[in-house]
């Protein structure tokens, strides 16, 4: 009733798990993920306990294979359970009980596994682990890329419900005190992977920090269109004249955390081209509404 993708990012380190099923709800019972570790998806009457103790298995020394063994050999339901493991040098394990819903089996590739049950066929992760090999980007686009593909090669033959992006980063959390750097969770949806897609999408503008190529000088225009924009907001009192002072900067510092862009604001003269093109997008609608 479920597939998913454990992968690793060797360029930076990144770990994590992307997962759809026809089940409700499934971030809170299948992906579990730590920076510097590795991740685990645990499905197919999951035993959640699979995730925690994976994670310490791997912290402790184990081997993903290693893991899997454990985890697996002392419990009484294995052959209902479904599992996927992989840790921070990129090595991956998984494991198919012997009595998970056809179609069910694992596939592992470079720097991931996909696994899953009640499936159209092998083909199925085997579309996920050959999408996640040749696209570009980062973790999270991979694993989301993946996860269509497998959709796309035919899914879990129940259809579709919720869907769960994770991707642990050290400091990569709010405000960078934990490695929550993605933890997405679609709970019940007709489409959950183009709704994880659109989700992600603001998370991306919300907890991710300026990217340094994004960021432009505050120039006459931009100063000039800002002043015009937060004056209408009620955040800056002053007229539009062009000139980036420290009136316009402190009144985008507190339209910018009203607006909860609250990572990306700044203590210089530079803004975020795409702050400034979602500020624009949503001062647009809010022109429309009024």
């Amino acid at each position: 009733m479920t597939f998913s993708i454990v992968a690793f990012d060797p360029a930076n380190g990144d770990l994590g798990v992307a997962v759809q099923s026809k089940f409700p709800n499934v971030g809170v019972s299948i992906p579990f993920a730590k920076a510097g570790v590795g991740a685990v998806a645990t499905q197919c009457y999951c035993n959640t306990s699979y995730g925690p103790r994976g994670l310490a298995l791997l912290e402790n020394g184990a081997s993903p294979e290693q893991a899997a063994a454990i985890l697996t050999g002392n419990d009484a339901q294995r052959d209902y359970r479904q599992l996927g493991i992989i840790d921070a040098q990129g090595r991956a394990a998984s494991f198919t009980g012997a009595n998970c819903f056809d179609w069910a089996g694992s596939l592992q590739g470079t720097c991931c596994a996909a696994q899953g049950n009640t499936l159209a066929g092998p083909r199925v992760v085997e579309a996920m682990v050959r999408t996640f090999e040749t696209t570009p980007g980062s973790l999270a686009v991979r694993l989301m890329a993946a996860l269509q593909a497998g959709q796309a090669a035919g899914g879990d033959r129940r259809g579709q419900q919720s869907a769960a992006l994770k991707v642990a980063r050290a400091g990569g959390g709010y405000g960078g005190f934990d490695d929550r750097y993605v933890d997405i969770s679609v709970y019940d949806h007709p489409t959950p992977i183009v709704e994880l897609e659109r989700l992600y999408a603001i998370h991306r503008l919300t907890y991710f920090r300026s990217d340094p190529d994004q960021l432009v000088e505050i120039d006459t225009a931009i100063a000039n269109e800002l002043q015009q924009i937060l004056h209408a907001r009620g955040f800056y009192k002053g007229v539009a004249s062009g000139v980036c002072d420290e009136e316009l900067l402190r009144a985008l510092r507190d339209f910018m955390g009203w607006e909860n862009y609250d990572e990306r604001i700044r203590d210089d003269d530079r803004i975020d081209l795409e702050v400034l093109d979602d500020i624009r997008r949503k001062h647009a609608l809010w022109l429309r509404e009024r």
